[in-house]
């Protein structure tokens, strides 16, 4: 599992990660970690990521997350409500 963390955003408290397991890819937001004082703990962060990796890892195992077809942009204007 190859992992990916993004730029730590404060307003969110969190920071985007993308996980890569063979051809699977994964992107979501973490919940970052805070020290005592409340700033950012990157180190602290990078764990958390590896526990989540783990799990995600696991779900990619079972079939949960796949990577979705490409929509065919002939079928996305066929789906497309008549109006």
């Amino acid at each position: 599992m190859k992992t990916r963390i993004g730029k730590y955003d404060p307003a969110t408290r969190g920071v985007p990660v993308t996980f890569t397991e063979g051809e699977t890819v994964h992107t979501r937001t973490v919940n970052a970690c805070h020290d005592a004082s409340g700033a950012y703990d990157a180190a602290a962060t990078r764990d958390r990521v590896a526990d989540v990796a783990r799990g995600v890892a696991v779900k990619i195992g079972l079939g949960v997350i796949v990577n979705l077809p490409e929509v065919e942009p002939e079928a996305a204007a066929d789906a497309t409500p008549a109006g």
